[in-house]
């Protein structure tokens, strides 16, 4: 393993400004990446920006949302001569703990958007970029909400098994372009997500809670960000269409 595998390399990484995303990128420009940044998040934006040139590295960071068409295109923009080696979906949101007969429209809307079609539509836009290319990785950070029902509400459960099958899709796809496409499911990680998981539904959460004693440990974001940084690199060559879990054991 080298430490230095993304030298030369280029990677856009979605949710930048915190928790995950934010390692993520700090994570691969330390390795010699150079990074494309987004979020909605001005202020996070800029503090992971700092981060990065306090490591002696550069980033160019765009202040976007991905589940706007017109966003994602400055996003993809701002890749230098329209070049991208690695995709890193992070972004994404919570919803509150609705089951699907208290889920309101703008929370199911709000909630696929971002954790589905933000995904789409810039995977949409980078995949012609690697294919001219010869090849390239995208990592999507789904969650163990992916795999069972039990642990968010029907919106956000919904939307990461969304999110698996289109990197399955993806990997059957276009591997023959020389792209690989891997999900990551993680259990709890210490991010501010938080904002869009305060429970709404009390009998809900009540039932989902039975099984948040499976869980064993809170993951911190660089625990997470070491698992994208590998399945993105030239490492994991052999690695196309996993799903792979960091959970703690929770999905054992």
């Amino acid at each position: 393993m080298s430490e230095q595998r993304y030298e030369g390399r280029v990677a856009l990484v979605t949710g930048a400004g915190s928790g995950i995303g934010q390692a993520v990128a700090v994570r691969l420009a330390t390795e010699g990446a150079y990074v494309v940044g987004c979020d909605v998040d001005a202020d996070g934006l800029a503090e992971t920006e700092k981060q990065i040139v306090d490591a002696g590295r550069t980033a160019v960071t765009v202040i976007g949302d991905v589940s706007v068409q017109a966003d994602v295109e400055r996003i993809v923009a701002a890749l230098p001569d329209g070049r991208i080696d690695l995709l890193a979906n992070v972004a994404g949101i919570m919803d509150f703990f609705l089951p699907v007969t208290e889920v309101d429209d703008a929370t199911w809307e709000r909630v696929m958007a971002v954790n589905v079609t933000g995904p789409m539509r810039l995977s949409r836009a980078v995949l012609p970029l690697m294919r001219t290319a010869g090849g390239g990785a995208i990592v999507n950070v789904a969650s163990i909400g992916g795999l069972t029902g039990a642990v968010a509400g029907t919106a956000y459960v919904t939307s990461k098994h969304a999110l698996i099958g289109m990197t399955r899709s993806i990997a059957v796809l276009y591997a023959a372009d020389g792209i690989r496409a891997t999900a990551i499911c993680p259990g709890g990680v210490e991010t501010n997500i938080g904002r869009t998981a305060v429970p709404k539904v009390p009998w809900a959460y009540e039932r989902l809670s039975t099984s948040f004693a499976r869980s064993t440990r809170t993951a911190q974001p660089d625990e997470i960000a070491t698992l994208v940084s590998w399945l993105g690199s030239a490492e994991a060559v052999n690695v196309n269409g996993a799903v792979v879990t960091s959970d703690g054991g929770f999905t054992a």
